[in-house]
């Protein structure tokens, strides 16, 4: 398990500061005949999106440092290789060419867009890596285009948070709850809040409310002007948005301007605190779902939190860096395994995807453990509300 933060804090702080995390020298094999195996990050670590991106790094970081201090495959030592892919199809697509080109390689974590991970999907599946998402929730990723015929395309790829197909009728079931019945939707015509969009809208009018307008914006929209119009015109009780909070905090922020003063309620590409100050001081009631509990107040992450703050890091986990520390922890699980007998860690990928389906471990998150599809088994959620400036928990649910 996690080593003392007293023991850690030395060796994680050198990998704690900067941009990127280095990925350590070259070769197979270093003094004593240890062999090299190297986890990947593919992530955005440049853009708007680089908090909640550096923050899956940094977490990934601290799990392989962890593992090396705790000498937790004998023999091997670990070593993390970042790549930024700027929450971008094409880049995300370079980066893991990248990491699977590298023959040291044998998993992964990430990417933070689901978008980025329709692009990747092939690529890691193809050098037989294993992916391991803390973040992608779009349901097609594990189960294909046809929901209603779910096949399994993909079976080095895995995501220890929920999905879409929880998160949108959770969203959806709150505001019925609170007596919302009118509700307007918006999305950024990406897969992710696309997705989330629909098993919301779903939800929500099985449940017996009414979308009075379904809308979309482009990604890269900054005046909202002409969608808020058509938005007001159909007087909901409240606007529900499916995409990040680059774009969620200015809508917010121009909704009320514009006199549409209703709760937008998004995913957990809005949870962060950037949203607040993008949407600013009128932001106040807007919502927010998000996977797992909140991580601060869960008794199985205080060890993950404490070595964190530990390891000196200048930029926060985040709302993924549990999930990504369990992801890289689920990697390292398998490794356990097809290492042991290894000669080299190209030859363990294969074993390793086929470990890594049947791990089964308390994580900082809870109990980590895939499927039949490789989604991850919990299906914890929480309703944040922004209140005096802050992300605050307002409801926390294992959403059957």
């Amino acid at each position: 398990m996690i080593a003392g933060a007293s023991l850690l804090a030395a060796s994680l702080a050198v990998t704690a500061c900067g941009s990127r995390a280095e990925s350590g020298s070259g070769g197979g094999s270093g003094g004593g005949g240890t062999k090299t195996a190297k986890i990947g990050v593919v992530a955005p670590l440049s853009g708007d999106l680089s908090p909640l991106g550096i923050g899956i790094r940094n977490s990934v970081d601290l799990a392989i440092k962890e593992a090396n201090a705790n000498n937790t495959i004998p023999g091997w030592k670990l070593e993390l290789v970042a790549e930024d892919d700027e929450g971008k199809p094409d880049t995300g697509k370079n980066a893991a060419t990248k990491l699977t080109s590298d023959d040291e390689v044998v998993g992964a974590v990430g990417p933070l867009n689901s978008s980025v991970g329709q692009a990747v999907q092939p690529i890691f599946q193809s050098a037989n890596v294993t992916l391991i998402s803390p973040a992608n929730t779009n349901p097609t990723l594990t189960k294909g285009a046809d929901l209603a015929n779910p096949k399994r395309t993909y079976d080095n790829y895995f995501r220890t948070c929920t999905t879409d197909a929880i998160q949108g009728p959770f969203a959806a079931k709150y505001l019925l709850d609170s007596g919302i019945k009118e509700v307007a939707t918006i999305h950024d015509k990406k897969a992710y809040g696309q997705g989330l969009v629909s098993a919301f809208s779903e939800a929500f009018t099985a449940g017996g409310g009414k979308v009075t307008t379904a809308e979309t914006i482009n990604p890269d929209d900054k005046d909202f002007s002409a969608v808020i119009s058509k938005v007001k015109a159909s007087n909901p009780k409240a606007v529900y948005y499916g995409g990040e909070y680059p774009q969620a905090g200015p809508l917010s922020q121009q909704m009320k301007g514009a006199g549409l003063n209703v709760p937008l309620m998004g995913g957990d590409g809005i949870y962060d605190p950037k949203y607040i100050q993008l949407a600013g001081p009128n932001s106040n009631g807007d919502l927010a779902t998000s996977v797992g509990a909140p991580t601060e107040k869960l008794e199985s992450a205080k060890k993950f939190v404490d070595a964190y703050k530990a390891g000196g890091y200048s930029d926060p986990y985040g709302a993924y860096g549990a999930y990504s520390y369990d992801a890289a922890n689920a990697i390292i699980q398998g490794l356990k395994t097809s290492l042991a007998s290894a000669q080299d860690a190209k030859s363990a990928r294969k074993d390793t995807i086929a470990a890594v389906g049947k791990v089964d471990f308390q994580g900082a998150t809870g109990k980590v453990a895939f499927d039949q599809w490789g989604d991850s088994t919990a299906r914890v959620l929480t309703v944040y509300k922004v209140s005096g400036g802050e992300w605050t928990a307002d409801k926390t649910e294992d959403f059957k």
